[in-house]
């Protein structure tokens, strides 16, 4: 990555905002997933142990109105987990911007302080200049540590950083040295999973991933519009019926590059899609719908795995939130994980994936498991991401070591 990291800047003594991407799910008030807290905490623990004078974080949440304070988009249960965490006191502030922040934020003696959700203010995410240098006026230094929201243009994400020196925390450098590996300099062979439900949704990344992958493994529901692209009948399974034409041409794609693609086979088949009496099938007959893969094609993907050397995976193979759908996207998932004991990255591309793998408790299984669901997904089609685009160049430090351009 050529982009400054905390690193590369001094930090004793200085104010440090860190945007943080603390966007959890919540039941009420309680966190039901802290996977993007807990990412955060090696960076704000390193600018601590730096002797930064004043460490602040911000993070939206939810999506609010953007008209004031809203308390069931309050970041106070982050800051509880936090706290938690670090083992550390971490005050929460009324607001993210304003005389009284300011204040706050003057008068702390908690060694973390957290602005309330950004996206109280309509500012945010019209990436208002006022509203970014309102938020670089709290500090002496940014950094971006939250790679979920990296492909947003926001006051908070890209604004920010035309006002103060900006570098990435660990989380953004672990994340484009792990994806960007795998896209453009993989050990291989390099084989690709994608699932999830639309063919629309994975178009540039399919047409990206030709450049670049030796083998694409297709389940989920986008695999039924490539299945009638060949021909063959998918009944009533989900189907992007103006795609068909757009999936013949990405088969004929991956046939000229030498790209090998590998569909669903067997199937998981219910008369409807409230049914949880799903038998295994060869084939789909009309008035039945497929929500799974079933065990040939489990057996085959897991064959090609055996010979890989990077994997990355996005997108889950069938229904996996209810039990009786949930074994291809889980058997693949085990797969992966005994293949990374054996010298295999494993790379997981954010959204509904990260999500599986978090539900089968194979977090610390995987090379790496992005917390970015879109972000993730932009940047393996080879798009810019302003959050990252926004950081200062390595070179552009000068040698110096303080960030200044």
């Amino acid at each position: 990555m050529n982009k400054m990291t905390v690193r590369d800047i001094d930090l004793k003594n200085k104010k440090v905002i860190i945007r943080v991407d603390f966007n959890v799910p919540l039941e009420g008030d309680r966190i039901t997933d802290d996977i993007r807290i807990r990412a955060a905490v090696p960076t704000i623990k390193y600018v601590i142990e730096k002797g930064a004078s004043k460490v602040i974080l911000m993070s939206h949440l939810g999506r609010p109105k953007g008209v004031g304070f809203e308390k069931e988009f309050s970041l106070a249960p982050a800051a509880k987990r936090l706290a938690e965490l670090l083992s550390l006191p971490v005050k929460l502030t009324k607001d993210c911007v304003g005389a009284e922040v300011k204040s706050e934020v003057a008068a702390a003696t908690e060694p973390v302080i957290l602005l309330e959700n950004l996206r109280f203010h309509k500012e945010e995410e019209k990436n208002d200049p006022a509203f970014a240098k309102e938020l670089a006026s709290l500090a002496d230094i940014y950094v971006n540590d939250a790679f979920g929201t990296a492909h947003r243009a926001h006051a908070s994400t890209a604004g920010i950083a035309a006002y103060l020196p900006a570098v990435s925390g660990f989380l953004i450098e672990k994340e484009l040295q792990y994806l960007g590996q795998a896209v453009n300099n993989p050990e291989r062979p390099f084989v690709v999973i994608l699932g999830g439900a639309k063919v629309s949704d994975k178009i540039l990344l399919i047409e990206n991933l030709l450049k670049k992958a030796n083998t694409i493994l297709i389940g989920g529901g986008m695999a039924y519009t490539f299945l009638k692209a060949q021909g063959i009948n998918i009944g009533n399974s989900k189907l992007e019926k103006d795609k068909v034409g757009l999936a013949k041409e990405l088969l004929e794609k991956a046939k000229a590059a030498g790209v090998r693609i590998e569909i669903t086979e067997d199937f998981v088949i219910v008369p409807s899609f409230d049914s949880n009496d799903g038998k295994i099938s060869d084939v789909i007959p009309d008035g039945m719908e497929s929500l799974d893969i079933g065990p040939k094609t489990r057996a085959k993907f897991k064959k090609v795995l055996d010979s890989a050397k990077t994997v990355v995976w996005n997108g889950p193979l069938g229904v996996f939130e209810r039990d009786a759908f949930v074994n291809g996207t889980k058997e693949i998932a085990f797969h992966l994980a005994s293949l990374k004991d054996k010298g295999v990255k494993t790379i997981i591309g954010g959204g509904d994936s990260s999500a599986a793998v978090s539900k089968f408790g194979l977090d610390n299984k995987m090379t790496h498991i992005s917390t970015g669901g879109g972000a993730s997904l932009e940047y393996l089609e080879g798009k810019e991401l302003p959050g990252i685009t926004a950081l200062n160049d390595k070179k552009a430090a000068g040698g110096c070591g303080c960030g200044c351009r």
